[in-house]
């Protein structure tokens, strides 16, 4: 990877905890109902995301 595609990355936080999550989104990157696992505070999260901005649709324990 370059330094080119590392810039149009980023990581994606945890909506609840706000820790890093393990999933990177591009600028071209759509999710519609993306079930987002948190390591750190162990809750799950429904997400929308387009480009760079992230959306909170529901949140549930594990």
């Amino acid at each position: 990877m370059n330094k080119d595609e590392m810039e149009c990355q980023k990581w994606v936080y945890c909506p609840v905890c706000g820790n890093k999550t393990r999933v990177r989104l591009r600028k071209d990157t759509v999710l519609l109902h993306f079930p987002l696992f948190c390591p750190k505070c162990k809750k799950e999260s429904l997400i929308d995301a387009e480009g760079f901005t992230v959306r909170l649709i529901g949140c549930k324990s594990m």
